[in-house]
């Protein structure tokens, strides 16, 4: 039985890295070697390798799980992006969140991947901004928002999600929901923790 040609093999890696990307569980090289059956690590690593020269896959480095797929738009590109996944947060009264991780979450961005996450709804008080049980809300970490956007923030030891509202040195967290009650925290026990930039909601669970 012949050798396979090195750039249908490489095409096989591309796409098996893709399916992984697409499904936010991102390979290693070893994983990459042991998937295919190489003998040596290298010969994965040579092959993605390969693939970010020719422009197929990106690298981020320092991370054994850096790769992601590069956005094909020119110019200051928004990239797809790799971000933790990291449990849920209430969108009703103030819960603890639940901070487990539950994999990665590839989304288009031009912000870097540390200052990303996400995290999945849980509760009813957002459904007037579209925000169901369930969803996945994209968060970027700032410590500071304006009023009218919808934020992740911490008072105490527990999170939620709402609609931030600042009237004059006092700030509250709106529900979008009139069968809750606005939260006014103690400022001293506040933290934001982002503002929320994406919505997802998935119709099929796998």
């Amino acid at each position: 039985m012949g050798r396979t040609p090195p750039g249908q093999t490489r095409e096989r890696i591309f796409r098996f890295v893709q399916d992984r990307l697409l499904r936010g569980l991102p390979p290693t090289v070893r994983e990459v070697q042991e998937a295919f059956g190489f003998r040596s690590v290298q010969t994965a690593r040579e092959h993605l390798e390969t693939l970010v020269k020719t422009g197929r896959l990106a690298k981020e480095k320092g991370k054994a799980r850096g790769f992601r797929l590069p956005d094909s738009s020119t110019g200051p590109a928004a990239l797809t992006r790799l971000v933790p996944l990291l449990g849920r947060v209430p969108a009703g009264s103030l819960d603890i969140a639940v901070e487990d991780r539950e994999g990665y979450l590839p989304i288009q961005s031009r912000h870097a991947a540390d200052d990303l996450f996400g995290l999945r709804v849980r509760g009813e008080s957002m459904t007037g901004a579209g925000i169901l049980p369930g969803d996945i809300v994209v968060v970027r970490r700032q410590p500071s928002a304006d009023s009218g956007d919808i934020v992740v923030a911490r008072v105490g030891d527990e999170a939620t999600v709402k609609r931030l509202r600042i009237r004059g040195r006092r700030v509250e967290l709106h529900p979008q929901n009139p069968a809750f009650a606005p939260i006014i925290p103690d400022p001293a026990e506040l933290t934001l923790l982002g503002k929320v930039i994406e919505v997802r909601r998935y119709l099929e669970q796998s």
